[in-house]
């Protein structure tokens, strides 16, 4: 009977330890999808800093001559419309936050990498990056909402400023949800893949335990 518990017992381990490396697995797949997600965030955010900045302030600009006293004087102006430069400065504010977002996430996504997470710490981790992009896509409706009064009421009231923020937040807002959208559902990819694991594997290990779950 000794014998007889203690290869269970072996058997037992060997596999909470194939499980161990299996979580690994799983969680070296969400760092990916993440990784790369914050990646392309973060290039959309340089994109957006740099292009913004020229439409601002840029050297873009025109001779015109102009009579002052009944002199015929030159004078330079911007060929920048005043809606391209306002389209500028919101494009430059929301490239700087995506931007300073994606390498703030990207940092503390990389530092998970090398961790032995748990079964119940891994999963907990993907509801929590599966919330996050479901909850930001929510907002890219209100920022999308936002842009759109913005716009129509720039364009009522001939605001050049209004018309600008307005269109540069409808880009964004429209860039974000489809990144949110599209990053969701490869999270829940994966969540739904580490469930279905967990399902068929229900052993713990902490990596001094080793525990098996008889559901009932």
């Amino acid at each position: 009977m000794k014998k007889i518990l203690t290869i269970a017992l072996a058997i037992l381990s060997c596999h909470a330890f194939a499980q161990k490396d299996s979580l690994k697995t799983y969680n070296l797949a969400r760092i990916n999808t993440t990784s790369h997600g914050l990646e392309i965030l973060g290039g959309w955010g340089l994109l957006s800093l740099g292009s913004g900045a020229i439409m601002n302030w840029g050297t873009g600009s025109k001779t015109i001559t102009v009579t002052v006293d009944g002199n015929q004087v030159p004078q330079r102006i911007s060929s920048i419309s005043p809606e391209l430069k306002y389209f500028g400065q919101m494009n430059t504010v929301w490239g700087s936050v995506d931007f300073l977002t994606a390498l703030l996430g990207y940092s503390g996504t990389q530092r998970l990498k090398n961790k032995n997470l748990s079964a119940a710490e891994l999963l907990k981790q993907q509801e929590r990056i599966e919330k996050i992009f479901k909850v930001n896509m929510y907002l890219d409706v209100v920022y999308l909402g936002a842009g759109a009064y913005l716009k129509l009421a720039g364009d009522s009231r001939n605001s050049p400023m209004m018309k600008g923020y307005g269109e540069a937040i409808l880009v964004q807002g429209g860039f974000l949800l489809v990144f949110d959208a599209l990053m969701y559902k490869a999270e829940k990819g994966n969540g739904t893949r580490l469930r279905n694991f967990l399902e068929k594997h229900p052993i713990s290990f902490d990596g001094r335990r080793v525990g098996i779950i008889f559901n009932m």
